[in-house]
């Protein structure tokens, strides 16, 4: 049953005691990396031999961690590239499919009508049923006359494509509501349940929701991939559907820093695939219709929504909730703008708004602690994965790329002098060198990755391709670590951050490199 705590956005919404545990929840994060990294500080200055030792140690934890998710990157790439060649309708016929609705949520904000309609249009296409199809395009009232132009057209153009193409208007204003796509697509999710699905006699549990951002563009066998998975899922309205996102919409137009973090995004996404007992949902996922009215539909009141809505799930239906992994890709925006100063501070707010997910791990914990229905097994699992995740992604690469020198600096004369001094360079050097080396298998996959060159781009964009890894130490830095940083030391303060719509633009800057 739905009880006060599984919708809680922040500490500043609860009296008492358990406001008071709740912020210290909501700290706990940044005192964790904040800690480790001044520790390492004072380490390397009162005790720099230590220091030294922890040093070798964790690059040598840090390349066996490198090599493991390489292993695990080259199996999930391997399950797409055969799941891409599956005939997926053939499968379907194994099972009863015709009772089965697709029901795709698009929100929108200041896109333009190009990429409404690449969207609209890619769902169009796509092998499954026009006639059960249910497209929603879920337009904010706020954005005012543009957004309400772009749904008329495509209704015009598309209106009699679908079983039913439905314009939701997500009101402006809504008292304890956060604006964002949150609290917009919980409102198009009401609105099609109350207006269409009831009102027609449609089971919920005939219907499929995909929750997508806008630039999403499904590949074609996309629905009857996931229409698979669901008919023949345990659980299927106790579990989400998680595919791979692959940013290829505008990727030969983006600049390398922009290629290089969104391709990271990919690959550790493909990573997590394998490791279904680590997954959560992710920007554009789907999940039962019967499973989002059981949860209360998507938290309103946060800006992560697309990972709280499976620790909603798993709190909700005390810990038997599941997310089931699509090897299967759905396509996206690099990010890209006018200009490269602009596509960086674009990337970065992206990246913040992306680790800000550390929300999630105060909710969480705090929600263990008051569900006594949740096996302490599954409670460890995933405090201990959430808490390591966050201080894994604001610590390490500091400790890899930046702090390995701290004890030659801060450490005495007599340390300087000794021959772990003098090798302490030589030795990171050399377990970074191996690590790095994965950048060769990584640009590989790259290529195989990419879509077709568009006609009129020079040739040599293919080499820039490959050398653009080798940029990985700073971006791992500037667009992983101080972001992740940033956003843990927002939550530590109660500095809460508000929902930051990433611009979409597909090919208006020339190519940078």
């Amino acid at each position: 049953m739905t009880t006060n705590y599984l919708k809680i956005g922040y500490a500043r919404e609860l009296t008492g005691s358990d406001r008071r545990l709740f912020r210290a929840l909501e700290m706990l994060p940044g005192f964790l990396s904040w800690g480790t990294l001044i520790g390492l500080v004072i380490a390397s200055w009162k005790a720099p031999i230590w220091a030294a030792v922890f040093i070798i140690i964790f690059d040598v934890y840090w390349l066996m961690k490198t090599v493991y998710l390489s292993l695990h990157l080259r199996s999930s790439f391997s399950h797409m590239q055969e799941h891409m060649r599956m005939d997926w309708g053939r499968r379907l016929e194994t099972v009863k499919s015709d009772h089965l609705w697709q029901l795709v949520l698009l929100p929108y904000y200041h896109e333009s009508h190009d990429v409404v309609r690449a969207a609209v249009e890619a769902i169009r296409v796509a092998e499954w049923p026009n006639e059960r199809l249910i497209i929603v395009l879920a337009r904010e009232e706020r954005v005012g006359a543009g957004a309400k132009e772009i749904a008329d057209k495509i209704v015009a153009e598309y209106g009699n494509v679908f079983a039913h193409l439905i314009v939701t208007e997500h009101p402006e204003d809504i008292v304890g509501e956060l604006k964002g796509k949150g609290s917009n697509i919980a409102y198009a999710a009401r609105y099609v349940k109350e207006h269409l699905l009831d009102a027609e006699g449609i089971a919920y549990t005939d219907v499929i929701v995909s929750a997508f951002d806008i630039d999403t563009v499904p590949y074609p066998e996309y629905f009857r991939c996931l229409a698979w998975h669901f008919l023949t899922a345990e659980k299927p309205h106790r579990s989400s559907y998680q595919p791979i996102p692959l940013y290829n919409n505008n990727i030969w137009h983006a600049p390398a820093i922009s290629r290089v973090v969104a391709l990271s995004g990919t690959f550790w996404q493909m990573m997590q695939q394998v490791r279904p007992e680590r997954l959560s949902t992710f920007s554009s996922h789907s999940m039962s219709f019967q499973g989002l009215v059981d949860v209360g539909y998507w938290q309103t009141n946060m800006v992560s929504e697309d990972s709280r809505i499976f620790w909603n799930s798993l709190l909700t239906f005390n810990g038997d909730y599941r997310v089931i992994p699509l090897f299967y890709p759905v396509s996206m925006d690099a990010n890209l703008a006018p200009t490269l100063w602009e596509t960086a501070k674009n990337v970065y707010k992206q990246q913040r708004r992306w680790t800000w997910g550390v929300e999630n791990v105060p909710y969480l914990l705090f929600g263990f602690i008051k569900n006594k229905n949740v096996s302490a097994r599954t409670k460890f699992h995933f405090a201990a994965m959430q808490l390591e995740g966050f201080w894994s992604l604001a610590t390490n690469p500091l400790l890899i790329f930046a702090l390995g020198w701290l004890p030659l600096m801060l450490g005495s004369v007599a340390f300087n002098a000794t021959l772990l001094a003098f090798n302490l360079p030589r030795i990171t050097r050399l377990l970074m060198t191996l690590a790095m080396a994965g950048l060769v298998g990584s640009a590989a996959l790259t290529v195989t990755l990419l879509p077709p060159k568009p006609l009129g781009m020079r040739n040599h964009k293919w080499a820039f391709m490959i050398l653009q890894w080798f940029l990985v130490p700073v971006t791992i830095i500037v667009f992983g670590a101080i972001p992740g940083l940033e956003s843990q030391t927002r939550l530590m303060f109660g500095k809460y951050m508000g929902f930051w719509v990433t611009p979409k633009h597909r090919s208006t800057m020339q190519n940078v490199e």
